[in-house]
């Protein structure tokens, strides 16, 4: 037998507000956030006008965001391409020269310099603790007339971002998407969190309603360091044209994943051809790191593996096999 407890019956005076109330204060928490974020971050936002090598002015071409007090700032390498300086206004100070540090095209992010110090900085955040459906802040500086600020919520996470550097191409990995509205003028501009942490570099208009930011973690702290230190970053090439495969059972529970990643086509001359990789090879490590997808090659492939003996592991006809390469610099 079962013994039945009585439930108390719902309170429905607990809260006999009206609902317009309930939805005004909720209206009034969410312009407090928006506004307490924007707040932060627009001293922090600049317009940049950019002088153009073949002369003229290229001007409101973008914004960037002050990420060091004493000058640095960062915005999407389209925004300055094929240009050394410019000016950059804030909305509480006059325009100030800058000059262009350095330029990564395969990651859409460059680093520039103002004549000046004494910036107010923007607190970088970390895009890998976004959720979907999380409000966040666009913050952008078009034309340097004010501070501009729109509002939306994080629409997907783990996009790709098709990125391209002369002869060289790469996939933007874990962009952002939002509904935040996003307009020309606001590439290089800050995509926060609520408490005004830039969790991303807004780059792209995707749709209506809907644009892209490059995420702020680990590797573009690393890609920023590497700008601010020599201009450029480094990257290895294997000359590998690939996609993700599964693994066999017996070996996805031998490696403990479950994909690698198939080499579908060698370039001619490329270190991977001369190492003896082939076409159907699937790699499943390098330089003892796993590779489960382009995802994980191209995370590996950093500039300190240029010119040395790196093993390889992959899986050849159901068994595993390992190869020696010495990769090369990416040359755009």
């Amino acid at each position: 037998m079962v013994a039945l407890r009585e439930v108390p019956a719902l309170d429905e005076t607990a809260d006999d507000r009206p609902l317009e109330v309930v939805e005004q204060e909720a209206l009034d928490a969410y312009s407090t956030a928006v506004s307490t974020a924007a707040a932060r971050l627009i001293p922090s936002v600049a317009s940049l006008r950019v002088d153009r090598r073949s002369g003229g002015w290229g001007g409101g071409s973008g914004s960037a965001v002050a990420f060091t007090p004493d000058g640095f700032l960062v915005t999407n390498a389209h925004v300055v391409a094929g240009a050394d300086r410019g000016t950059a206004t804030f909305v509480d100070r006059d325009e100030i020269g800058f000059e262009v540090v350095g330029r990564d095209p395969l990651s859409d992010l460059a680093v520039v310099r103002t004549s000046g110090g004494d910036l107010t900085a923007a607190p970088l955040g970390d895009a890998t603790r976004l959720r979907v459906g999380q409000l966040v802040v666009a913050v952008g500086n078009p034309l340097g007339f004010s501070g501009t600020v729109t509002a939306g919520v994080v629409s997907a996470l783990g996009r790709s971002l098709a990125a391209r550097d002369g002869q060289a191409s790469r996939l933007v990995e874990n962009v952002i998407q939002t509904d935040a509205a996003l307009n020309p003028g606001n590439s290089g501009g800050a995509l926060a969190d609520m408490r005004g942490r830039v969790v991303g570099i807004n780059t792209a208009v995707a749709g209506v309603g809907l644009g892209l930011a490059v995420p702020v973690d680990d590797a573009t702290r690393a890609i920023l360091a590497a700008l601010m230190r020599d201009g450029r970053v480094r990257r290895s090439y294997l000359g590998i044209v690939g996609g993700t495969r599964r693994l066999s059972p017996v070996l996805a529970a031998q490696l403990g994943r479950s994909t690698g990643l198939e080499v579908i086509q060698l370039l001619d001359g490329s270190p991977a051809a001369a190492a003896g990789i082939r076409p159907g090879d699937v790699l499943v490590a390098l330089d003892g790191r796993p590779i489960a997808g382009v995802g994980d090659l191209q995370r590996t492939l950093v500039g300190d593996l240029v010119g040395r003996r790196v093993d390889v592991t992959l899986e050849r006809d159901g068994k595993l096999a390992e190869l020696v390469l010495s990769p090369v610099e990416l040359q755009a």
